[in-house]
């Protein structure tokens, strides 16, 4: 029965807690409507949902989204400094392909959410195969260290929490 009604737990409460954010009010009203919203959206998509992705560790998920956080704030203050101080004739920008371990669609979906929220890097295309993915980067002097700091900051974090 509570799997019926709560067919996605953890999408419920992210859905809360996006409702609650986008409200930026914790009034009583806002947080049992927000409840509503997210008890009721993955009870309508739960037919999509067939092979729900399992989470192995709530903690390593914990540590990925303080990880996240705080890769934007740093990155936030880099590109500041790269817009107002660095002249254009040495900026650097960058394509580059990052080979995929993952082969989880949700962990590959989080992985290119997290390149594109971190300011300076936007991931543009995942390869026909799903093996690779493709990033654009504002200033890459070592496209390599680019590569390997997204896999062992975020896509190692991914496969522990995914697969």
């Amino acid at each position: 029965m509570l799997r019926k009604l709560f067919p996605h737990p953890w999408l419920t409460l992210t859905l809360t807690a996006v409702w609650l954010a986008l409200m930026n009010d914790l009034s009583p009203g806002h947080a049992v409507f927000g409840l509503i919203l997210g008890t009721i959206i993955p009870v309508m998509t739960a037919a999509y949902w067939p092979d729900r992705p399992r989470l192995r560790s709530p903690r390593m998920v914990a540590e990925y989204i303080l990880i996240v956080l705080w890769d934007i704030v740093k990155s936030n203050f880099i590109v500041a400094r790269i817009v107002l101080f660095m002249p254009l004739s040495r900026l650097q920008p960058a394509w580059i392909t990052v080979p995929l371990d993952l082969r989880s669609p949700e962990a590959i979906t989080v992985l290119a959410g997290t390149i594109t929220m971190t300011p300076g890097t936007v991931s543009s295309d995942l390869s026909a195969c799903g093996r690779a993915i493709l990033v654009h980067c504002l200033h890459a002097p070592d496209p390599a260290g680019v590569v390997t700091g997204i896999k062992t900051r975020y896509e190692a974090r991914l496969k522990e929490i995914f697969e």
